[in-house]
């Protein structure tokens, strides 16, 4: 008997954290449409993001690092469609490719690592901490300018094994990501985004695929949620006004309800010494406007030089 083709192939990083995903994008599609598990084949990429951790992402290329390799498999059509985290990809995608839709967001707040203690007040003056994130950074030194903050790049179960070791007193990690591979429980304590903001798309598994590709699109509409396409594309939206990249310290978060949806975002000096918030409320259906014109007024009130050009 002759083995058929799979019926779709995601396109994912190698690491725990992006087969987590790829793992429950492909559950996802398997439940929604009553396929078998071989229905949907996972292909494992290697990306320019994996190969290079000597580094910070700014110095290197920025975000695209992490979903280039994909993207190129997808426009060649060695793959249907791809799976990130969605604060790892790109403001612009490249032509021919959009973000389909998002698997429900799981938790959007930072989650603190240390070797001793269960909360930044626990860090002693001159502690490191270690992170590869501009955002985090920055909202770090804006809260405790005495700790020493350098670059920490690796996967999750890297990063930890840099606190166990006393290469750093403590770093920082997404709680969403921890949760999803079975190590919440890592937490020192989960920061509240009122005194950490998260990073747009944080939390949130992005779908990409062709734009051109009515079929797959069809499909993956089937297993996508609204609101958190919702939130995500109105904190996009304020990123995309302020040319968001890994060189500039920025957070956003938009918190959707039944009726209206609202958002608080950020623009930060890298050395915490100054940062520009601005929020938002408003319907629904003026989410990407309401986005869009927050980044507006941010890049407004910035000083000359605090946006990359």
């Amino acid at each position: 008997m002759t083995q058929s083709l799979p019926r779709l192939r995601i396109g994912t990083r190698g690491s725990p954290l992006a087969l987590w995903q790829a793992h429950a994008v492909r559950e996802a599609l398997v439940l929604r449409h009553g396929w078998p598990e071989e229905a949907v084949a996972i292909e494992v990429i290697r990306t320019s993001g994996d190969t290079i951790t000597d580094r910070a992402l700014a110095l290197a290329g920025g975000k695209g690092l992490f979903t280039k390799e994909i993207e190129d498999a997808l426009l060649d059509g060695r793959i249907d469609l791809a799976v990130h985290s969605a604060k790892d990809m790109a403001t612009r995608l490249p032509d021919g490719l959009h973000i389909a839709g998002y698997l429900p967001r799981a938790d959007v707040r930072d989650a603190l690592i240390l070797r001793e203690g269960n909360s930044l007040d626990d860090l002693p003056p001159g502690a490191r901490v270690g992170t590869a994130s501009l955002r985090r950074e920055a909202q770090l030194r804006r809260l405790r300018p005495d700790l020493q903050v350098s670059l920490l790049r690796g996967n999750v179960h890297t990063r930890l094994a840099k606190v166990e070791n006393g290469t750093f007193d403590g770093t920082l990690l997404a709680y969403a990501g921890l949760s999803r591979l079975g190590l919440a429980g890592r937490a020192s304590a989960v920061l509240d985004t009122d005194l950490f903001l998260p990073a747009v798309g944080q939390g949130a598994v992005a779908i990409e695929c062709r734009a051109e590709d009515p079929p797959t699109n069809l499909l993956l509409a089937a297993v996508t949620d609204a609101d958190t396409a919702l939130a995500v594309s109105m904190e996009r939206a304020f990123l995309a006004e302020l040319d968001g990249s890994c060189r500039t310290p920025i957070a956003g978060l938009a918190q959707v309800t039944d009726d209206e949806i609202s958002f608080r975002g950020m623009l930060l000096a890298t050395d915490g010494s100054a940062a520009f918030e601005t929020a938002r409320r408003g319907p629904r259906a003026e989410a990407v406007r309401l986005g869009a014109d927050a980044g507006r007024e941010v890049r407004a009130a910035a000083p000359p030089g605090l946006i990359p050009t």
